[in-house]
């Protein structure tokens, strides 16, 4: 590169909605050029606007040769698990600092997440996996009760399902298998969706860790309570708040965790988001996923100067130390607005009196919209932000502000053939 020459950013995504335009916005404050990959339609000609590089989630390799031929970038950063996977094997190929792919893939699959932290001795729970071929009331003499069943491949609690006998297991295994069935999976071709894990059920307090890895050593940016119970049937997230509120020895415990956890993965470089459980003796490593937050939950971490968590994200792909940035004072946190119903979106009431409690409400269901529920769903209503002196006061503004909401959402109709 050319002396004075602006830097090069590559997002990997697999939309462009809001977090990809807030990378965008980090990397034009940081004067840098960005281009875009995203598995949009290769046929249309750039319908966006945006001169987006068309990639294949599907066929990670093949597509990673592709940004890779032609072309140079000085950073990669990642949203979502499979542009994770991607950006590891591109940067390999263009010999950027990034996780190493063999470790993306690992933190991206339920069943290799559990053999890393098995092999390097960290806490599991007993653990399977059910082949697609497998009677279901087979595989439900298997289990320890109660149990949770999981898709290896999907995120965001999607697919995840508590059983607390053989009956519900049996119930449970034929609905995660339709719904790896459903087209917007099956067309991934992904060969995990062959597979479902089921893992006894670890009781205990939820915590959610976000963090910077340089050279396999974490940097914890922040670590969020999650104060609502998730003990099943389905594990609906809602609420984040940081700082938290649990004894300064049980977050320097977890903070060990997660570093035992990336180590077992072999994580190297890059955001990680890691979720974990405290039993009140052991904290169990959940996951690490090689990619920072997801949505437009980032926005409840501001550091200094009012620098947003993507800025972060993008100088340290560049290279530079961010382990002293620090974030503003008091508490801050994000509600998940989890749709209550299946149905079709029509409009929101009491933002008003919302926005009165919270510092922000941004609802994200479009008019229209078909809405699912977990475990089937994988989307919000939108999201609700405050920040306060205490995460006690935060965690009440976000249910205050709930509250204040009510949305209506159409039934919709089965279409019945003959």
């Amino acid at each position: 590169m050319k002396a004075g020459a602006r830097k090069r950013l590559l997002i990997v995504a697999t939309t462009t909605g809001y977090q990809t335009n807030m990378f965008r916005e980090a990397a034009q404050r940081l004067d840098m050029d960005v281009s875009l990959a995203t598995n949009r339609c290769h046929v249309l000609d750039d319908p966006w606007g945006d001169h987006a590089i068309p990639v294949r989630f599907e066929a990670p390799e093949d597509s990673a040769e592709a940004l890779a031929r032609g072309r140079s970038f000085d950073a990669v950063v990642a949203i979502g698990d499979r542009p994770a996977y991607l950006a590891a094997l591109a940067a390999e190929r263009l010999g950027l600092p990034f996780h190493r792919p063999r470790a993306a893939a690992a933190a991206i699959n339920k069943f290799a997440t559990r053999e890393c932290f098995r092999k390097a001795g960290l806490p599991v729970p007993a653990y399977f996996q059910v082949p697609q071929d497998e009677d279901a009331g087979v595989a439900a003499n298997r289990a320890q009760y109660p149990c949770v069943l999981k898709p290896l491949g999907l995120s965001t609690s999607r697919g995840v399902i508590r059983a607390d006998s053989p009956q519900e297991f049996v119930r449970a295994l034929v609905r995660i298998r339709k719904l790896l069935k459903t087209p917007a999976i099956a067309r991934l071709r992904d060969p995990v969706s062959d597979y479902v894990q089921v893992e006894a059920f670890l009781p205990g307090r939820e915590f959610a860790l976000e963090g910077l890895v340089t050279d396999g050593r974490l940097h914890m940016v922040a670590l969020f309570d999650k104060p609502d119970p998730l003990d099943g049937p389905y594990f609906q997230e809602t609420i984040y708040v940081s700082p938290s509120r649990a004894p300064l020895s049980v977050q320097e415990a977890i903070r060990k965790a997660a570093q035992s956890a990336i180590t077992a993965l072999g994580l190297h470089q890059g955001p990680v988001h890691a979720e974990m459980r405290f039993d009140g003796d052991e904290v169990w490593m959940l996951e690490v996923a090689p990619r920072p937050i997801g949505g437009l939950c980032s926005k409840a971490l501001v550091f200094q100067d009012g620098a947003p968590l993507e800025d972060l994200i993008v100088r340290h792909a560049l290279g530079q130390d961010v382990t002293g940035a620090y974030r503003r004072t008091g508490a801050s946190g994000v509600m998940m607005i989890p749709v209550p119903r299946a149905g079709i979106y029509q409009s929101a009431h009491g933002v008003d009196r919302a926005e009165a409690v919270a510092d922000e409400v941004i609802i994200t269901a479009k008019e229209g919209q078909v809405l699912l529920p977990l475990p089937e769903g994988n989307t919000y209503l939108g999201f609700l932000f405050a920040h306060g002196e205490t995460s006690s006061s935060v965690e009440r503004r976000l249910r205050l502000a709930h509250e204040a909401l009510e949305f209506e959402i159409a039934q919709t109709l089965r279409v019945v053939t003959r």
